[in-house]
């Protein structure tokens, strides 16, 4: 009897044991979070991580939602996409992520967005701007606008607002954002009245654009679109200048960062963006001074991104009631609100519909570079 008596004690405690240690787990929701957090775009993942941090730091210190902490599990995928694909299987099959924030660039994030759909994961895309991102199906969104919105309103500033006629594109021939965003902002400078009157390509990985700049510049534009990363403009621009070419660059939100890797070569530069964060919205001043407060410095648009997209779960999780990605999907997709980056809703392929800013590259009264709010594009 004694030993009967003992068995059953010890299973007791193991089923207790077990018990606890699952209601644990149900106070917690997971999220899963795949970045460049090393390589060279790292500038992108590492604020992008910072800005879904502080997000959830501030959700759980009011509270959580619906009684529960999120917890981030991130992973670094370097800009690589067959490690983004790593990533993704050890965060599902391991951590048991079933919403997941990531990657950055669209290669890297279209390279997982058919297994979310597939085994319907709820993946939020931060800055993934290519138009095929959300193809995959109704379990993939992004927070940013797309590829062929922002070569759109890089045309129609630059005849608009800059008052240019003939525009030269340099553009990486194997990228497809260089792409995508070449090909709209081709169309609409036509549309509103300009001429392109060069149209140089590069491949990736080129470090010497002299053959291209020569040629560009015997064109006699009056305005250079330099649609790439940040990294890359900062040479080109550099070289441009170089050569006499002396008028303004305008680009996309690639060119965030750019201004820790040029100098005044990247002065009369504009570029659209997800944010500004000059803007006097009490919303993105509390984020600008919440970011400060937390690292000492500025965010960028991905910071903005990574914040946003952390609230729209958020909000879409205490819509749904539950952290389940079936009903997660449906509250994202009738999300209706403010956010950061501005006003959000969501149109049928899950691309946000809201507006565009655009800054100018200016020097600060210290000598330093900065970017200020120049005008707004909307939809």
């Amino acid at each position: 009897m004694k030993k009967s008596a003992f068995g059953v004690v010890a299973l007791m405690a193991a089923l207790m044991s077990f018990t606890s240690c699952g209601k644990k787990e149900t106070n917690e929701i997971v999220i899963g979070g795949i970045f460049p957090l090393s390589g060279a775009v790292a500038v992108y993942g590492v604020e992008c991580k910072n800005g879904i941090d502080l997000a959830i730091e501030e959700i759980n210190a009011a509270g959580g939602v619906n009684g529960k902490n999120i917890v981030l599990i991130s992973e670094d995928d370097e800009g690589n996409p067959d490690k983004t694909v790593n990533a993704y299987q050890k965060l599902t099959s391991k951590d048991g992520a079933k919403l997941i924030i990531g990657s950055l660039t669209s290669g890297c994030t279209q390279a997982i967005t058919a297994r979310c759909q597939a085994q319907k994961v709820v993946q939020i895309a931060p800055a993934a701007t290519a138009p095929a991102i959300t193809d995959a199906g109704d379990y993939i969104f992004r927070a940013c606008f797309i590829d062929p919105f922002q070569g759109t309103v890089g045309g129609k500033f630059a005849v608009e607002n800059l008052g240019c006629k003939k525009a030269a594109i340099l553009f990486d021939a194997g990228n497809d954002y260089s792409v995508g965003l070449t090909e709209n902002f081709e169309k609409s400078f036509a549309a509103c009245g300009g001429t392109i009157v060069a149209k140089e390509a590069y491949q990736t990985n080129d470090k010497d654009f002299n053959a291209q700049l020569t040629k560009i510049k015997s064109a006699n534009p009056d305005v250079v679109y330099l649609p790439d990363y940040y990294s890359v403009v900062a040479l080109i621009a550099k070289q441009l200048r170089s050569i006499g070419i002396n008028t303004p660059i305008v680009g996309a939100d690639g060119w965030d960062g750019v201004l820790g890797n040029a100098g005044e070569e990247v002065l009369n530069g504009f570029y659209s963006n997800h944010y500004a964060a000059d803007s006097t919205d009490a919303a993105v001043q509390n984020f600008v001074k919440a970011f400060n407060a937390k690292y000492g410095k500025d965010p960028n648009a991905f910071a903005a991104l990574g914040y946003d997209s952390a609230y729209l779960l958020k909000d879409a999780i205490a819509k749904a009631g539950s952290a389940e990605a079936s009903a997660v999907k449906v509250a994202l997709s009738e999300i209706n609100g403010d956010y950061v980056t501005g006003h959000l809703t969501f149109d049928a392929n899950h691309n946000p519909v809201k507006s565009a800013v655009m800054l100018e590259i200016v020097k600060a009264d210290d000598g330093s570079l900065k970017t200020v709010y120049k005008t707004t594009v909307n939809p």
